[in-house]
């Protein structure tokens, strides 16, 4: 069986930029950009699901600062592989390893605290406020004794401004027990925006979400990408919407474990 080489893209570029053309076989594209310069870099990749391959030889290299939407059929694998770059699944096969800002190469479990998760469980704490949430997006910076007493003044300020920005400023002081699908599904984004990850991992963020707010939690994460330079992997099912945000698109075909394709979206 021979192995597909792993497939470099240019650097990610504002959504109305030109991109390059999009191919139909990962297989026929040209390497644009050296791994020295890439954020994510997967290796022949493979994860089992009982006696079925989800995917096999799973090869990528992602710039800094993309915006990867993952597409395919409900059960293909595509909540598999962000937990696989999560850090919370090992794969059968394969490797994952994430630059970080120094230079150096880790595992996904080594820099969790620079990933920011936005997965189908939400984990947040029911009975707390949307702002305590969302403050939870930045604990891993703190000694467990500087948090006694609650977060800093400024920390409480961002958080607040991040939660306004996704339409929950009338319910920050709500248990989030109380609130809709939707408004937990905003405070778990908002906590990982108040994180400030190198990754974004984000499993179906607007599943719950009407047309503007998907717009506006979409724009906000792709404001990350072109703005900041952080990397996102966003599963998503409109075709429509990975058109308008998505630098790069992962597609997992279910019924063949080697017909993943990666394209890079045209503009």
């Amino acid at each position: 069986m021979n192995r597909r080489a792993p497939q470099s893209f240019p650097a990610a570029k504002p959504a109305a930029a030109t991109s390059v053309p999009s191919t139909a076989a990962p297989s026929t594209a040209r390497a644009a950009a050296p791994d020295g310069d890439a954020h994510i870099l997967v290796s022949g990749l493979g994860v089992r699901r009982a006696e079925r391959w989800l995917f096999r030889d799973l090869n990528l290299t992602v710039p800094r600062g993309a915006f990867v939407a993952v597409v395919g059929p409900s059960g293909a694998g595509k909540s598999t592989l962000l937990a696989c770059l999560a850090g919370a699944l090992t794969p059968g096969e394969g490797e994952i390893r994430l630059r970080e800002r120094s230079g150096r190469l880790v595992a996904p479990e080594q820099c969790r605290s620079r990933i920011g998760c936005v997965f189908q469980r939400l984990l947040l704490v029911e009975n707390s406020s949307v702002l305590a949430n969302v403050l939870c997006g930045r604990l891993g910076r703190h000694r467990w004794w500087q948090t006694l007493f609650g977060a800093p003044r400024a920390e409480r300020e961002a958080a607040f401004a991040i939660a306004a920005d996704l339409g929950l400023a009338p319910h920050t002081h709500r248990w989030v027990a109380e609130l809709s699908g939707g408004e937990q599904q905003r405070t778990a984004i908002a906590r990982a925006l108040f994180q400030e990850p190198d990754l974004y991992l984000a499993d179906e963020p607007i599943s719950n979400l009407d047309t503007y707010l998907t717009g506006r939690v979409l724009g906000r994460l792709r404001q990350e990408a072109t703005q900041q330079g952080r990397t996102v992997f966003c599963v998503l099912h409109d075709p429509t919407l990975v058109d308008r945000f998505a630098d790069l698109v992962v597609s997992i075909d279910p019924n063949d474990p080697h017909g993943w394709r990666i394209r890079p979206v045209r503009r």
